[in-house]
């Protein structure tokens, strides 16, 4: 058995400027934990696979293409490749979230 604690996963760095820690990493999927404090935001991004949101705590907006839908904890959001993307904590509390990748991306993401 393989088990991960988040807590003990050191943050990378990324063009978001946020907390991101990648907790797992197989050839067939990713799954990364996010950490939006009030008023973060991820930059509008394009995925080159398919994507999920799972909400852990907290709540905030999700924008895909030109949806924008307001989710709260243990919420699913899809995100098909290819379509630009973004979340935000537009709240007073913490938004935390998984973001599931599969297939695992070859490629990074697009900033726009």
């Amino acid at each position: 058995m393989k088990y991960t604690k988040v807590q003990d996963v050191p943050g990378k760095p990324n063009p978001h400027g946020v907390s991101v820690k990648s907790i797992y990493d197989h050839p067939e999927a990713v799954a990364i934990h996010i950490l939006l404090k009030p008023g973060e935001s991820l930059k509008k991004h394009i995925t080159p696979v398919d994507v999920f949101f799972y909400v852990l705590e907290g709540e905030g907006d999700v924008e895909i293409g030109d949806e924008t839908v307001h989710v709260i904890k243990d919420t699913i959001v899809e995100s098909p490749k290819g379509i630009p993307h973004r979340l935000l904590n537009n709240g007073g509390g913490d938004f935390r979230f998984l973001v599931v990748k599969t297939p695992r991306p070859e490629g990074k993401a697009t900033l726009l």
